[in-house]
């Protein structure tokens, strides 16, 4: 079934390469992390983030639209859902294995403790890449199953091969397959009964090579099905995120553009609980957009002083996304401070949903403004703007072009050249 597409070399010793601060300008010179905000077409062509700035700044509006795709949808999806055993109260809870590779299992990250809470079922993340070479470790007899692939392409080789072997080998598992592109394989492979496939618009198929719009849009798919049987308690908030993304996106991009010119070596992602998956998210978007000549560290907060914090220096840029829990957030105000305490380094950033109250010591700070209510469970496609600006920022200053980032080809936009054995 196929639902219609139309509705819309870390080291730390010295680095070959690093951010340095923007020098001064003579009259030939230029900037080098021009304001992103104010190209024109020309420029943007010029510069090569044709696709990639638009991918990021229609975000909010991509958002209220795939909440709208779901909407329309709900009752095809509802009905899927429940053959699959969402919802019904069986001898032992549903088990929902969150599938993709790199970005897209980020997403399931990102998503899987808002499922469980939502779906009352065992919800896991799990990357087809392991799937792959491992799949008998995650598949246990007579046990119900439900997938949910996540793909902006559906054509990755690991992705489709993960796919085809679980339909040939476990025909009781059921197939949600959630994708940005309805000519995929994986797409098309949703039309026998336990299979259905949820193809998002085309314009977050994002053409640039780094996913921006594809996950934070799949990820709100992901979001609007854990409500299925309740999406109207999820207008409120899918409203919220697309108003507070439009409202700092200038904020985001100008911070990160000055962050970048005042220079940095390697960045540290933080985050907790969902945050956590926006944070690895973030790290891999300024890899993939400096084409790895700025690599990226990310951890939980506390997870950061069990071993990793001996890599951060005084080259490195430090982004901490805070909790709305405020019992949370005081941990993690506690190690930024800490950080601070210790002389470690003095690039620091810290994103908070709301005005943060007390954090006089930090000198870069950024709210989002999100009402009180809104839960860390659906925030990780607001977080990831910052990675995505800052990676962004990054890759023009490297000297790169942003949609193709990856000059020698260390990496393409769809992994489709893996040998399946």
């Amino acid at each position: 079934m196929l639902l219609d597409s139309n509705i819309v070399n870390w080291n730390c010793k010295e680095l070959s390469f690093r951010l340095l601060p923007t020098p001064p300008q003579t009259a030939n010179s230029m900037t080098a992390s021009p304001k992103l905000l104010e190209l024109s077409s020309a420029e943007r062509h010029s510069l090569g983030l044709v696709h990639t700035l638009r991918e990021i700044l229609q975000q909010p509006e991509t958002w209220r639209e795939t909440h709208q795709k779901i909407l329309r949808s709900s009752t095809q999806l509802e009905e899927f859902l429940t053959r699959a055993g969402v919802g019904t109260k069986g001898s032992t809870p549903l088990n929902v294995l969150l599938v993709g590779a790199g970005t897209s299992d980020y997403i399931g990250k990102s998503v899987c403790a808002l499922l469980q809470k939502e779906w009352s079922c065992n919800v896991q993340a799990v990357p087809s890449t392991d799937l792959l070479t491992n799949m008998e470790d995650h598949i246990l007899p007579d046990v119900d199953y439900l997938w949910i692939s996540f793909s902006r392409s559906g054509d990755s080789s690991e992705g489709v091969a993960v796919l085809e072997s679980a339909l040939a080998t476990h025909p009781r598992i059921k197939h949600l397959v959630v994708t940005c592109n309805q000519n995929g394989k994986m797409a098309r492979l949703g039309n026998r009964d336990n299979v259905l496939s949820l193809v998002l618009d085309d314009a977050v198929n994002d053409r640039g090579l780094a996913m921006t719009s594809s996950f934070s849009n799949m990820v709100i798919a992901a979001q609007a099905l854990a409500h299925i049987r309740t999406l109207t308690a999820y207008d409120h908030v899918i409203e919220s995120l697309a108003k507070s993304a439009s409202m700092v996106l200038p904020s985001v991009a100008s911070i990160c553009e000055r962050l970048v010119d005042e220079g940095f070596s390697r960045v540290c992602f933080l985050g907790s609980g969902p945050l956590k998956a926006s944070a690895i998210e973030s790290g891999l978007k300024v890899m993939e957009l400096t084409g790895g000549r700025v690599v990226a560290l990310t951890e939980s907060f506390l997870g950061l002083r069990h071993g990793p914090l001996s890599a951060i220096d005084c080259d490195t840029l430090v982004v901490g996304f805070l909790s709305a829990s405020e019992r949370r957030r005081a941990f993690e105000t506690d190690l930024v401070q800490e950080i601070c305490n210790k002389n470690l380094t003095e690039k620091c950033l810290i994103v908070s949903p709301t005005a943060l109250t007390g954090a006089n010591s930090f000198e870069n700070k950024l709210s989002l403004e999100l009402p009180d209510a809104i839960s860390d469970l659906y925030l990780p496609p607001l977080f990831v703007l910052i990675g995505q600006f800052l990676g962004l920022c990054a890759s023009l200053r490297a000297g790169l072009r942003p949609d193709e980032p990856s000059p020698h080809g260390a990496i393409s936009r769809v992994v489709t050249h893996v040998t399946i054995h």
